[in-house]
């Protein structure tokens, strides 16, 4: 092995320099570094990357190529099935080495093992590092050495471990000078055109390391001081909007988890950064239960779920996926997230339970819908928040998550600034009826110039028929468990 042999690192869900171990592990190598992304729509099957992720990512690349070469090094694109990519370009280089962070996705981790294997048997290192979460998803176990099914005790065993110091960025890079393939990230066409659907993701969101240590920063001086107030308000700025920044590791948790447990002290900030961090913790939650139950996006948690007799209702789906339910809140949030390719995380739960509650339509059905729209579309957190709403996931009680549109529209949109946004043509109503239009007099109606079942739609069904439907659905599971 020639001491010029470089060491590759495979990027993944790790666009950052800040806190990568598998760059510094190649750093520590001594040997020049050779940065690596492919895009494998092989091996995932069904899962492979959405529509608004691929936005997002084709945005990342090109913030992490720019922070890449400003401390000179250098980003190779190939597009193909991971392992032939990976051990073809161990061939092309004559790499030493090849460093990548863990995944823990099913088909990430047999992948993984799979590469690992290859490329030992040819002589070649290979490690990899942690750094998408706090901690392991085998490491945080109960007093028997099982995974854990609820999150309160998860995360209180967590909170005991200590958390890992997130290691600084590299000032220099030292690129491998060899000459070598690469695509051009315009051909991957990951950015829609005609038509283009993305227009709002613009406006909405600015993908990379320094732009998710931007979101931090605002977050923490903004809005920590209200978070647990705030959080559930879709009309407020009260979260920290990290998710997709969180899923594309453009920043770390440990990052995030450093920098909010930093501000510990200050007037009224402790409870506020115990929520916060809590949140880290529903998404360590999810990771967990993914990698211990990896067809958590496939199949019931709960087996008794199986038998749960969900509806065929395409006309109700459409409706959904469209915003033209009828019901305002609801709605709103997914317009909100066509048009930004995110929704407030109070809103989610709204609208999955109106999908899977008040319509019947079966969980995987919005799973899917989120995967191809959300920005933010991760596979642990999606699939296990689905089945939370549902009542088939864990830690999930199905009885008290049959939310009522109306009420979670003025409890947590109660000067209607949200949908008022979301679904302008109902604006001018007042704010006592704007979340049950179908309420208004037709004088109110008429002043606001909203005809409902023309300028906005009737309610697609009755929330309160719906609810009695659901509990009849849902004493089914009971009878099978």
């Amino acid at each position: 092995m020639s001491a010029d042999a470089p060491a590759l690192v495979w990027l993944r869900q790790d666009l950052r320099l800040g806190d990568n171990l598998a760059i510094k592990a190649a750093i520590d190598s001594g040997r020049p570094l050779l940065l690596v992304y492919i895009l494998d729509d092989e091996t995932p099957g069904r899962w492979r990357m959405g529509g608004a992720s691929r936005w997002w990512l084709d945005r990342s690349l090109r913030a992490f190529t720019a922070d890449a070469e400003r401390r000179g090094g250098r980003l190779i694109l190939r597009r193909g099935g991971a392992e032939a990519e990976i051990m073809r370009l161990a061939e092309e280089t004559g790499a030493a080495a090849v460093y990548w962070s863990r995944a823990y996705e099913p088909f990430a981790t047999a992948r993984d093992t799979a590469i690992k294997a290859a490329l030992k048997a040819k002589g070649v290192t290979a490690e990899s590092a942690p750094g998408a979460l706090l901690h392991e998803p085998w490491v945080v176990k109960t007093g028997q050495g099982e995974p854990f099914k609820v999150f309160t005790p998860f995360w209180r065993a967590a909170r005991t471990l200590e958390a890992r110091r997130p290691a600084p960025a590299p000032r220099t890079l030292t690129a491998w000078t060899g000459k070598i393939a690469s695509d051009r990230l315009d051909d991957w066409a990951l950015t829609p055109t005609k038509p283009n659907w993305a227009t709002g993701f613009e406006a909405a969101w600015r993908p990379g390391e320094a732009g998710a240590a931007a979101a931090l920063t605002r977050f923490l001086d903004a809005a920590l001081a209200r978070y647990p107030e705030d959080r559930n308000r879709p009309d407020l700025e009260g979260t920290s909007r990290l998710s997709p920044h969180l899923h594309f590791g453009e920043i770390s948790p440990a990052q995030a988890y450093s920098a909010a447990s930093a501000r510990s002290g200050a007037k009224g900030a402790d409870r506020a950064i115990e929520k916060f961090l809590s949140e880290i913790g529903w998404r360590e939650f999810s990771h967990q239960l993914l990698f211990h139950w990896p067809d958590l996006p496939e199949a019931n948690w709960k087996e008794s779920f199986d038998a749960f007799p969900w509806a065929d209702d395409d006309a109700g789906f459409r409706a959904w996926t469209r915003g033209r339910t009828g019901y305002p809140i609801v709605d709103a949030g997914m317009r909100e997230l066509w048009t930004t390719g995110w929704m407030h995380n109070r809103v989610r739960m709204i609208v999955a339970s109106f999908l899977i509650k008040d319509l019947l339509v079966d969980w995987r059905r919005g799973q899917d819908w989120f995967w191809d729209t959300l920005v933010d579309a991760d596979l642990a957190n999606n699939a296990a928040s689905w089945q939370w709403v549902a009542g088939s996931g864990a830690d999930a009680a199905p009885y008290f998550r049959i939310f009522n549109p109306v009420t979670q529209g003025e409890t947590y949109d109660p000067d209607g600034a949200y949908v008022r946004r979301w679904v302008p043509e109902l604006a001018a109503l007042p704010t006592e009826v704007l979340h049950a239009p179908w309420m208004a007099s037709d004088a109110v109606l008429a002043k606001a110039n909203v005809v409902l079942g023309k300028t906005y739609p009737h309610r697609i069904v009755d929330h309160g028929e719906a609810r009695k439907r659901a509990l009849a659905a849902l004493e089914t599971t009971k009878s099978a468990a």
